[in-house]
């Protein structure tokens, strides 16, 4: 499928009008800064933008809650960025709510709120606050220093 038929998968499997298909998954193509590459296939784009497609296709519906499993787990750094900084966007601009699992200090850095769990318990909460983002990655890293202890 291409990026377009396979954004607009969850909109075709809720009955959604062609009519009103194309215009929806152009525009969260353009909220995800993809829609010069609608009409290619997979092996054709980058890592970086087959997540932005997957999220493309999370957002489709105007989901209320968007899940993230490691989503920057295969990504170089500059497109993990650019996909937290998405994600961030949707959550700010758009009010959607992301819960996100990740080993990697760095994608957490943009949360508000993380839950440490180890061994099947939540061991720790931090909450950032009015905190920049890098003095938030800073707690993490010290967080995670005794957490592992």
């Amino acid at each position: 499928m291409t990026a377009r038929e396979n954004i607009a998968l969850p909109l075709s499997l809720q009955s959604v009008s062609p009519k009103q298909i194309n215009p929806k998954v152009e525009e969260i193509a353009a909220t995800l800064g993809i829609e010069q590459i609608l009409d290619s296939y997979p092996t054709e784009v980058s890592g970086g933008q087959k997540q932005r497609i997957a999220a493309a296709r999370a957002l489709v519906h105007n989901p209320a809650i968007l899940f993230g499993d490691e989503p920057t787990g295969a990504l170089d750094s500059q497109s993990a960025t650019e996909l937290l900084d998405t994600m961030h966007d949707l959550n700010e601009q758009h009010a959607v709510s992301i819960l996100l699992v990740t080993h990697d200090p760095y994608s957490a850095s943009y949360a508000k709120r993380i839950l440490f769990i180890k061994d099947g318990q939540i061991g720790t909460e931090l909450v950032r606050g009015d905190k920049s983002q890098q003095d938030f990655y800073k707690e993490i890293l010290d967080e995670l220093d005794t957490f592992q202890d």
